[in-house]
């Protein structure tokens, strides 16, 4: 086990993280790893925020462009591969910087994950054909029975929730509820937890707003463009999915015109922010910086000595 710690880096969107962390790696024998679901994905750059060719040269950036739009990204992947790179950097002296706002990947780090099995094709195929049968509310129903708690959670038209909590009931013969209970071991490892955010909410979102439009000057239309001429690429993909790609996705269908495209995509980056920020505020031992304070950097690296 190595005495070196590992520094979280949280915080809503357009809060200024990836700033305070490349500013870590230029004054502390550090490495930067990702905790960003949409930053895996290849050829999204624009749209995500992706550290930019002049940031990664001051700063590489781990676990990101690791994978196809086409391609899916578990939590468990995330606990894996962050893993591996916190033991590689802890073995060559240096100290860990994870940064991002997918609160559920730090969560995964912290608490372990359950050990629920993979997807199975033929299983939610079978459920995928129940529901064309008889509708979601039926399958809804059938959960009710099986795990009471796990349906309370949903809702009765939440087809993706429902297929995987059913789905890993015909596989195991247990319900979600119970193989939620069955945690990993706490990882062997000193964290020091910081979030970043502005003291106002309006800076916040006047930061997003600023963000979004400016991704719309760099070509942010062209990038998603490409995806959308894919015919291997679907609105329902986890990659597509990412805010602001779903409305841009909209956009290029013809269901929704240029203004209206911007506006929500504003409007689903501010909700973004605010889930970001409910998970923080009842998040367990974590000190909170402010963006553009200066003495931040100062702040996390005096947390060390």
């Amino acid at each position: 086990m190595s005495n070196l710690p590992v520094i979280f880096l949280m915080g809503p969107t357009a809060a200024g993280k990836t700033a305070l962390a490349i500013s870590l790696c230029e004054h502390l024998n550090t490495e930067i790893i990702s905790v960003d679901s949409a930053l895996v994905y290849q050829s999204m750059d624009i749209g995500t925020a992706k550290p930019d060719s002049k940031e990664l040269a001051r700063a590489p950036h781990h676990l990101i462009d690791l994978l196809d739009p086409s391609e899916t990204y578990s939590v468990a992947d995330f606990r894996r591969d962050a893993i591996k790179k916190i033991d590689e950097f802890h073995e060559q002296g240096k100290v860990p910087v994870l940064v991002g706002g997918t609160m559920l990947y730090f969560k995964a780090l912290l608490d372990g994950l359950s050990p629920l099995p993979e997807a199975d094709p033929v299983i939610r195929a079978e459920l995928e054909a129940q529901a064309n049968q008889y509708g979601w509310p039926h399958l809804y129903q059938e959960l009710v029975k099986i795990d009471p708690q796990a349906a309370q959670k949903m809702s009765e038209n939440d087809s993706q929730r429902i297929n995987r909590a059913l789905e890993v009931y015909r596989l195991t013969g247990k319900t979600m509820t119970e193989l939620q209970k069955q945690k990993q071991p706490a990882l062997p490892y000193t964290f020091h937890q910081f979030a970043i955010a502005p003291q106002e909410r309006s800076e916040l979102h006047a930061r997003i707003e600023e963000r979004f439009k400016i991704m719309i000057e760099q070509g942010f239309e062209n990038e998603v463009s490409t995806l959308y001429l894919r015919k291997d690429l679907h609105p329902n993909m986890p990659s597509i999915r990412c805010v602001g790609y779903r409305q841009m996705w909209d956009y290029l269908a013809g269901e929704i015109d240029h203004d209206e495209m911007v506006f929500r995509g504003i409007a689903a980056t501010r909700q973004l922010a605010k889930r970001q920020l409910t998970w923080l505020r009842s998040w367990p031992n974590v000190t909170w910086l402010t963006t553009g304070d200066e003495e931040n950097l100062h702040r996390v690296v005096s947390s060390l000595s």
